[in-house]
């Protein structure tokens, strides 16, 4: 309107329903080319970092920030983040000792590390009834589905309980581990969310193996600490006394409770 019908800005930005900072604002560079590069550079660096990081370090290079919020989302860089599994009410429920085996087992997760800085867990299962030791699973990952074969091998070895007491871990929430105790009728027990205590048992003795075995040796290998949590398994349940069974082994404790 300006160059063919001659009219002043002022009229042309009002005719147009233009305010008159668009007329003299500066174009945008059509090359993106230079932001692609700095982007790419950044995200190669520090994959697991999102734009709130991005930003702060990239526009000392002069690019604004919906230029390099634009281009971002363009390349399909934006994190999704996981949203919050929302967990149904979890009831309180006393901690009382079984009055029998196979009653109520305790199931909990650990943590450690090898010589080398690799991280491994432990997957603790107990028999709430004389505290015996009946598995511990190790290894670098210990998804839903391990978790699962490992409780059918135990199952297969010592029989089902009637329950199963834990905790709100993502393993143990699992639509999977739902659909195996679903089918071998065993009752899940969770502990409300931040109350490790009401799952006192398994707690108890999470801190005895790790003070006598995972803070009592280094390890090189997986295997090592496989080998040497066997040994103490062996010593825990048939040697070791235990306070609260009248200082028996909790082996020496079941075959007295026997009839």
């Amino acid at each position: 309107m300006v160059q063919e019908h001659g009219l002043s800005i002022r009229r042309a930005c009002r005719a147009a329903c233009l305010a008159r900072s668009a007329f003299y604002a500066p174009r945008r560079p059509r090359d993106d080319g230079p932001v692609i590069t700095a982007i790419e550079g950044y995200v190669r660096v520090n994959p697991r970092q999102g734009f709130d990081k991005l930003y702060p370090s990239l526009r000392g290079q002069g690019f604004g920030k919906c230029r390099l919020y634009r281009v971002y989302r363009a390349l399909g860089l934006n994190i999704k983040r996981r949203g919050k599994r929302r967990l149904p009410a979890r009831i309180k429920v006393p901690l009382v000792i079984p009055a029998q085996p196979n009653e109520i087992w305790s199931a909990d997760f650990m943590a450690d590390a090898l010589w080398s800085g690799r991280r491994f867990r432990t997957f603790n299962v107990i028999d709430d009834f004389n505290r015996e030791a009946l598995k511990i699973e190790i290894d670098t990952s210990l998804p839903a589905r391990r978790i699962v074969r490992a409780l059918d091998e135990l199952i297969e070895l010592r029989g089902k309980p009637a329950g199963l007491r834990m905790d709100n871990g993502p393993e143990l929430i699992s639509d999977e581990l739902e659909r195996w105790a679903r089918r071998h009728g065993i009752e899940r027990r969770f502990i409300q969310p931040g109350k490790p205590m009401q799952n006192g048992l398994i707690e108890r003795f999470n801190r005895t193996y790790r003070e006598e075995v995972l803070d009592c040796y280094v390890f090189e290998t997986l295997g090592e600490v496989r080998r040497m949590t066997a040994d103490w398994i062996t010593r825990y349940n048939g040697i070791r006394p235990h306070e609260s069974l009248g200082n028996v082994a909790p082996r020496q404790y079941l075959m007295a409770q026997s009839p």
